[in-house]
């Protein structure tokens, strides 16, 4: 039997623990949750298109997008999405969809590379469709492709083609793709929340998907959330659906097949992949002009940075300054947002991109990224090992929606280990203003010589009444004393938050390892701070 508090199903456990990654549901309930968050709720509310993933009446899986005028998604409560739009009848899902059916959502912002994941049933609704959610998440940021769109004037539809293999032109366009949309799925006997579809999202470098045959593909499976849903399916649903996207024609490209998992991929010229999906197509459905949406690369959104300095801040943590290479402006950032950086790094195909917190002030006339330096991190490693002073990267502009949520409100800061980037920014923006909210910064770390910025936030705590800090060490070591050298030992707990006493108003950030943050948020909501009150951003070994 499937325990009812275990979010998920047998199949993604086998992956977890086939993986190594222990037992993730001990702290992943704290991340999927049977309704959706307010920020998620705004955020699919926004967006111009949905990616679904769900059966047909034969079984077979299927993924499409499903595409609507402004404001076409709507959410009138936490556990439902309301959709006004109609399926196009060559959609393969459009059947399904008709009639309702389970369906796992993913909502995808190409521009700023956010994302959010649901799963739930589909349902008609009036004039158009609901969901109603039964599994909501969030998914980090890496290997999306930036991109902006713009709508079209649909004209009219060529049919759809269908085949049992795929054809040059076809071959031709998954091997120049650097993106494409997953769907799996199954149903245990048992009523499970785990139950249903889900829909993901995978890139690369063009050329990452490899075609074996006109039948046959291999996927590369990248270091993610350490939840396995896109994995932990096929081991016990095989089958698969996949979705690739002309994004200059508005055509999409469906393929729906079986899938098996390749756990130790010999022939994988891929260094980042640790896993390969196998996919045997059955059934290739070809839409042209499917969508009225177009998307264009934003490579003019690429600006030259150079490295003004290169401070290490502690054991592993290393802060690099970013000017603009042309000498101008810098773009303004909010506190709390990212850096996406791109770079060409030796025997990686293709640009490697990876986002990092910005860890300096917002009135600072430089950029100041502090990156820990991870075992096998290919991109934090060649930042410690390779980047100096003088060194260009390219880099987007500033984004990301993890802010604090209010200009005046109280607020607790908290992080863990290099969570604290995004931690001292919002530090640096409070000692700024002219408004005395009470802010608390509470950081967890092993002990002095992995303790970054200790000076800085010192010297902005002194600076301002309003501000006040607290200091765990985890193991402490035997020349440091509590109450002189730090605050109290052991990790930060959500009880060491609620004893701050920052009242009903308070609002907490969070930021570090994701069972962390599973963990504070839990306990804070059933101390009985809002839901709405926490926000939190974590970070994990992608590199």
């Amino acid at each position: 039997m499937l325990d009812d508090a275990n979010p998920f199903h047998a199949g993604e456990r086998r992956a977890q623990a086939r993986a190594g990654v222990g037992d993730v549901a001990e702290w992943a309930a704290g991340f999927i949750r049977p309704a959706m968050p307010d920020q998620h709720r705004a955020f699919f509310t926004q967006l111009p298109f949905l990616v679904l993933a769900g059966a047909d009446a034969d079984g077979r899986h299927w993924v499409t997008l499903l595409d609507g005028a402004d404001g076409f998604v709507g959410s009138p409560d936490a556990k439902t999405l309301t959709i006004e739009a109609t399926p196009s009848a060559q959609d393969p899902l459009a059947a399904a969809l008709t009639r309702g059916t389970d369906i796992g959502l993913l909502g995808i912002e190409l521009a700023t590379r956010r994302r959010n994941r649901l799963s739930g049933t589909f349902r008609r609704h009036g004039t158009g469709y609901a969901i109603d959610v039964r599994q909501s998440f969030g998914n980090c940021p890496q290997y999306i492709h930036e991109r902006t769109w713009q709508r079209v004037p649909l004209s009219e539809t060529p049919p759809a083609l269908s085949s049992a293999t795929l054809s040059e032109t076809q071959i031709a366009r998954i091997r120049a793709a650097d993106t494409l949309f997953l769907g799996t799925g199954q149903r245990a006997e048992e009523a499970h929340a785990s139950n249903g579809f889900d829909a993901s999202h995978r890139g690369g470098a063009p050329g990452f998907v490899k075609v074996v045959d006109a039948t046959h593909l291999r996927i590369p499976d990248y270091a993610g959330n350490n939840f396995f849903n896109s994995i932990g399916n096929p081991l016990e649903n095989p089958a698969i659906g996949l979705v690739f996207v002309d994004f200059e024609t508005g055509g999409l490209l469906h393929l729906s097949g079986r899938a098996a998992i390749d756990w130790d991929p010999t022939d994988s010229r891929d260094p980042n992949a640790q896993r390969m999906i196998d996919v045997t197509i059955d059934v290739v459905v070809d839409r042209p002009n499917a969508l009225s949406l177009r998307w264009s690369r934003d490579d003019e959104g690429l600006r030259a940075l150079v490295v003004t300095r290169k401070v290490v801040e502690a054991e592993g943590i290393t802060s690099f300054y970013l000017a603009a290479a042309d000498g101008a402006p810098l773009a303004p950032f909010e506190a709390g947002q990212h850096l996406p950086v791109e770079l060409e790094i030796p025997g990686q195909p293709g640009l490697v991109k990876r986002s990092y917190s910005l860890s300096g002030s917002p009135n600072a006339d430089t950029y100041r990224l502090s990156i820990k330096r991870e075992v096998h991190g290919i991109v934090s490693g060649f930042f410690h090992d390779h980047v100096q002073v003088g060194s260009r990267i390219a880099a987007r502009t500033p984004s990301g929606d993890f802010m604090a949520p209010c200009s005046d409100c109280p607020l607790v800061l908290a992080s863990a280990g290099v969570g604290l980037t995004p931690m001292l920014s919002m530090l640096n923006a409070a000692a700024a203003q002219q408004v005395n909210r009470p802010v608390w910064y509470v950081h967890g770390v092993r002990n002095g010589a992995q303790h970054a910025f200790k000076s800085e936030v010192d010297a902005l705590v002194t600076s301002r009444p309003n501000l006040t800090k607290h200091i765990q060490y985890s193991q402490p070591m035997d020349t440091e004393t509590a109450g002189i050298d730090f605050d109290a030992t052991g990790r930060v707990t959500a009880q060491t938050l609620l004893d701050l006493n920052a009242g009903p108003g308070a609002q907490y950030l969070l930021c570090g390892p994701a069972q962390w943050i599973a963990s504070l948020r839990t306990g804070l909501e059933t101390a009985g701070v809002p839901a709405h009150h926490i926000h939190f951003e974590t970070f994990g070994p992608t590199g």
